[in-house]
């Protein structure tokens, strides 16, 4: 009769360690975001990137974020494009503005998959710091400050990541707060 409950609360326990380690598609601006789609397929359903999606549209970026990569990808929110002075985005996103765009929106994408892990192992073999070469050319260095990535740019701004390993297809993105500028 004791062997039954101990199968039973045995089967319990192991049934509850798989879900556990089972990583749930996450949430990103209230879509789930699938790992079988790439980038772009999944930030088009993101209402906090729409922002980023016009951006990337109006860049002639698409086709290269829909591609093969990897890339990881530091993705601002709507909100952080609020952040900018007025008038900004609306300035970027005109076609006479476009390489200043394809820029600012290339300094926020490295090359290959970086997990929040592969980073904070980064930092800590870095000494507190990792130093990520862009693919628009130039830096961004990662910190940890209260158990959270913070992205500094070349010009002394700073970005949180908000939410970490949203997996692609193609990559990964890492949803940040504020929009990072290149020299």
């Amino acid at each position: 009769m004791k062997k039954f409950p101990v199968m039973v609360l045995t089967a319990i326990l192991a049934l509850s360690g798989i879900a556990a380690h089972a990583q749930k598609d996450p949430d990103v601006g209230g879509a789930a975001m699938y790992p079988t789609k790439n980038i772009v397929e999944n930030a088009v359903n993101s209402k906090d990137h729409t922002t980023l999606v016009a951006a990337v549209k109006a860049a002639g970026l698409v086709d290269t974020l829909e591609g093969p990569g990897p890339f990881t990808v530091f993705a601002p929110t709507n909100a952080a494009f609020d952040k900018l002075p007025a008038g900004t985005v609306d300035t970027l996103l005109k076609p006479e503005n476009k390489d200043t765009l394809v820029k600012v929106l290339t300094y926020h994408v490295v090359s290959g998959k970086v997990t929040a892990k592969d980073l904070k192992k980064q930092i800590k073999e870095g000494g507190g710091k990792a130093v990520l070469k862009t693919v628009q050319g130039g830096s961004l260095t990662a910190t940890m400050q209260s158990g959270k990535i913070i992205l500094t740019d070349e010009k002394g701004g700073t970005s949180t990541v908000t939410i970490a390993d949203v997996f692609q297809s193609n990559g990964v993105i890492h949803v940040v707060d504020t929009v990072l500028m290149p020299n």
